[in-house]
């Protein structure tokens, strides 16, 4: 079965029984969920969804979240119409399903968001988020976005973008012990193996000019802050806990 074969592992987990608190809307050709909380505020983030797509309820469940920490929350369609995948999709056919949503072109997307908030919602400060796909969109955008002040990247796919560490913004990378999709270790064509998230904090060190942090959440596995059920893993539940709330006094931090 091709499906024992899985190459990106989003889909372990649970989908959260949510119907969310927001509404959705079109902006120009993008639709997208958004969530404003009761005081108003010049803070917004943007949430990149992963391949489940922006209907997906455990991510509109992180944009609430965001909400109820008192920020305007937008999680647009990023595929623009495209299908999401679907858990029931053949893993075989999922590099050629990847090739058209590519997580490094989505400038032109960004850019309809970003007027969007700070003219229909008064955002002056504006931040993001990304989970798996969507971490390593908000990699591409911290190297390249200068109307961005911060992001917070959850596992995002680091050899998407594992030549460029010159970023404009302080980010901060959320990574698992036990993720199988951005293995701590990994073999390379050298002699030897490399520590995969330790490069990146190589690379950080020498050329990153911002603020960063590299965070590795012990005997979690690739989704554990925004995929897993609180009340059936009661052993990750802290690190769950502890990974959202890193999240929140990050983007508090510097928006």
């Amino acid at each position: 079965m091709a499906n024992e074969s899985r190459p990106c592992p989003c889909g372990i987990g649970d989908r959260f029984d949510y119907e969310g608190c927001g509404q959705e809307v079109q902006v120009e050709h993008i639709k997208a969920y958004v969530c404003k909380p009761p005081a108003s505020t010049d803070k917004a983030v943007v949430v990149i969804h992963d391949i489940f797509g922006w209907q997906l309820p455990n991510t509109r469940y992180m944009a609430d979240m965001l909400t109820a920490n008192g920020y305007i929350a937008i999680c647009p369609d990023f595929f623009v119409g495209q299908e999401a995948w679907k858990p029931s999709n053949d893993w075989a056919s999922f590099d050629d399903w990847l090739k058209t949503r590519n997580a490094g072109k989505i400038d032109k997307e960004v850019d309809v968001i970003l007027k969007y908030l700070s003219e229909q919602c008064g955002a002056k400060k504006i931040g993001v988020i990304g989970f798996c796909w969507g971490g390593a969109a908000v990699q591409h955008l911290m190297l390249k976005n200068p109307h961005l002040k911060t992001g917070v990247s959850l596992y995002g796919v680091i050899r998407f973008f594992d030549d460029r560490s010159s970023l404009l913004h302080p980010t901060f990378f959320i990574f698992a012990e036990k993720d199988e999709y951005i293995p701590l270790e990994q073999a390379t064509n050298m002699e030897h193996s490399v520590l995969q998230v330790t490069l990146l904090e190589q690379k950080l060190k020498q050329n990153c000019k911002v603020d960063y942090e590299v965070k590795i959440y012990p005997g979690q596995t690739h989704g554990f802050v925004h995929r897993k059920r609180e009340d059936i893993n009661p052993q990750d539940k802290p690190y769950i806990e502890e990974g959202r709330k890193d999240m929140i006094n990050w983007l508090n931090k510097y928006l």
